[in-house]
């Protein structure tokens, strides 16, 4: 046992002298800081403003009541709580019969705070040297010295004087667990009650005087004046009934009757003159930055937002209470662990549940952890206080992840992979059976389409170009562009009757393709696509749009003349309403079923998909992608990314990312689900 406890015995006194009485009527008259409010400051009356006490209350209960651990760190990498070390116990559940951990490190961490240390003793075992027992010291009664013991050689000694008791001793640095706060020689903290005398000070004169004010009436002081002299008989028995009648809180504001010419003349400064309340709510914010601490911690919410009290309570997490966190860690580890064990044990406080934010943020949180592979089922469930499950113990790694410097090329195709890629080929059967649906309903979508323009583009023509014989006119080419403009805005008669022909039609497409991709990876239930399909159809309606304006475009400027504008332009007509049903038809009935199916594959939780390569033997490029791998938001080949062929100089360059066939026009490939 201590000196302490042994001394505290001999004299029937009450264990550690914690419980001992002080005398503070004498310390009332002597002690104390001065400051310029005139108010006697001292750690006691301090805790007396309540702005002070809310704050050393806030930064003692926060770090009390974060878990403490002892760990041991594991051989490579890890770590284990330490729960067999005889230090284990004491800083995380009872370091003395009489306290808990919290109620140690709650008292020890408000005396760093106003008086700059926390002090504690350690009983220990002195047969074996185990520190058994931890007890803080009463900082009034303590005096922290240091003492040269050599050349270049310092030890710090803790002098406890208890007059009452009559506990008179000096404990070396290896006797006790001490805490200090920012000080100047390294050893002992400022006190910030002595630093912040004249703030606190301030703050207590303010409350006197409010207290002072209703007291007296709720009103300021002033004079009684008689216009002739009064004798002092006569001066004390009216000042003796007037306040008889008005002085106090209850008596405020009664009727005052004057006689005698006497009249009441008011002297002093009215309460919102002086700033009364300013000066209040100035000197919590004062305390506040003493403490280093937000605001609204000691309740001014005046300036908090529902948008930044989140951010300034990290700000308080990682400032004001972090470095306290690292004192009291470095301190357990530095004084409490022998030199042999610091490289192996270590203390740390567990401060998830100050930063826990709301069931959204921690979810989405959860989430990215369990995607990107570092948590597992149960470790959330564990951080939710939730009971682990069987198999949740399983870490999920992203299939399109390497390790750095290694090429991300597609693996060999294996004979698995393979039986899986011929199973599934029955899904792209029935995607060619839906596409042969609705081929005939896009081809003449298409040919009514090339119908219209072809009908307004030959009205311009003939408007702008081909001016009746008999009358005046000049044939303006730019003119005629200009018209071109109108017809293929994105909101002209070409857009909106290509749009209105392919959405309900695409949505419909769309949705008998999903239907299939579903039960292809037996997927329960449908994939609504409408809105998805709708913007397909929409960008489609775009490209179809801009393309014929472009071809256009580029007809009538390489033309060398009018008549050439008009032939070039019938030309081209001519060449659309024989070719681009068919051609538009097949890259629709070939990119929409893989988009779709790919889509729906995203929403049933597919990862892969496969590029199946059909009908293109005399391919290069298609042969080149046949097999290839890719997680399902992975490109195939980038924007701009280029394919080789099989002869000198022959290539394919991509005009945008292809997550599915077709790569070029002809391309009868599928994508598959992996």
């Amino acid at each position: 046992m201590g000196f302490l406890r042994s001394v505290a015995r001999a004299t029937s006194g009450p264990l550690s002298g914690i419980a001992t009485p002080e005398r503070w009527v004498e310390e009332w008259f002597s002690g104390g800081s001065a400051n310029s409010a005139g108010i006697r400051v001292d750690q006691d009356t301090a805790l007396q403003y309540s702005p002070f006490f809310a704050g050393v209350r806030v930064l003692s209960e926060d770090l009390a009541g974060l878990p403490l651990h002892l760990y041991e760190r594991m051989a490579g990498r890890g770590k284990q709580r330490a729960e067999d070390h005889p230090l284990y116990g004491l800083l995380h559940v009872q370091p003395n019969p009489m306290m808990t951990s919290v109620q140690l490190r709650e008292t020890l961490q408000g005396h760093a705070l106003t008086w700059g240390n926390g002090v504690a003793q350690l009983v220990t075992n002195k047969r074996t040297g185990v520190i058994e027992e931890i007890w803080p010291l009463r900082p009034d009664r303590l005096r922290i010295c240091v003492r040269w013991t050599g050349p270049g050689q310092f030890r710090r000694t803790y002098q406890y004087r208890d007059d009452v008791n009559g506990i008179y001793a000096t404990l070396l640095d290896d006797e006790v667990l001490h805490v200090a706060g920012l000080g100047y020689d390294g050893v002992r903290g400022y006190s910030v009650v002595d630093l912040a005398a004249n703030s606190i000070g301030l703050g207590l004169a303010t409350e006197h005087y409010g207290a002072k004010f209703f007291s007296n009436g709720g009103a300021p002081g002033g004079a009684l004046s008689h216009p002739g002299n009064l004798s002092p008989e006569a001066r004390k028995r009216m000042a003796t009934d007037w306040e008889n009648i008005h002085k106090g809180i209850d008596r405020a504001h009664r009727v005052a009757i004057l006689e005698e010419g006497v009249t009441w003349q008011q002297v002093g400064i009215p309460n919102d003159n002086a700033q009364f309340l300013e000066t209040r709510r100035m000197q919590v914010t004062e305390i506040a930055r003493w403490l280093r601490i937000p605001s609204h911690k000691v309740g001014d919410l005046e300036r908090a937002t529902f948008s930044n009290i989140e951010q300034q309570q990290l700000d308080y997490i990682q400032s004001a209470l972090n470095i306290w966190l690292r004192r009291w860690e470095q301190a357990i580890v530095t004084q409490l662990l022998l030199p042999e064990e610091r490289r192996r044990f270590y203390a740390e406080h567990l401060v998830d549940s100050l930063l826990r934010g709301d069931t959204l943020t921690r979810y989405q949180a959860y989430a990215v952890g369990r995607q990107w592979g570092w948590l597992s089922a149960n470790d959330v469930r564990d951080k939710e206080n939730l009971n682990p499950v069987e198999g949740g113990d399983a870490y999920l790694v992203p299939l399109n992840m390497v390790p750095a410097g290694r090429s991300a090329a597609p693996a060999p195709e294996s004979n698995a992979m393979r039986t899986a890629r011929l199973m599934r080929g029955r899904g792209a059967v029935l995607r060619d059976k839906v596409a042969e649906q609705y081929a005939p309903k896009i081809q003449e979508s298409v040919t009514e389409i090339v119908a219209l323009e072809s009908e307004k583009v030959t009205a311009l023509l003939a408007k702008h170009l081909e001016p009746e014989r008999g009358r005046t006119g000049t044939r303006s080419v730019a003119a005629f562009l200009s018209g071109l403009d109108a017809l293929y805005a994105s909101d002209g008669p070409i857009a909106e009757k290509l749009g209105a022909l392919w959405v309900p039609l695409f949505q419909l497409f769309a949705a008998d393709v999903s239907a299939d991709a579903a039960e292809e990876v037996g997927h329960e239930g449908t994939v609504d696509l409408s809105v998805w399909a709708r913007a397909y159809a929409l960008a489609h309606t775009a490209y179809q749009v801009s393309s014929s304006f472009g071809q256009l475009r580029n007809v009538t400027e390489k033309a060398d003349d009018p008549e050439s504008v008009v032939a070039d332009v019938l030309e081209r007509l001519a060449r659309w309403q024989a070719e681009q049903p068919e051609r538009v038809t097949k890259w629709e009935t070939s990119q929409l079923p893989n988009a779709a199916a790919r889509e729906t594959w995203r929403a049933a939780g597919v990862e892969r998909v496969q590029w199946v390569a059909r009908g293109s033997e005399n391919c290069p490029y298609c042969k080149k992608l046949d097999g290839s791998v890719r997680a399902i938001d992975d490109a195939f080949i980038g924007k701009g990314d280029t394919l080789e062929g099989d002869e000198d100089g022959e290539e394919l360059t991509a005009k945008r990312d292809t997550f599915h066939p077709p790569v070029h026009a002809g391309c009868d490939c599928q994508v598959v689900p992996l």
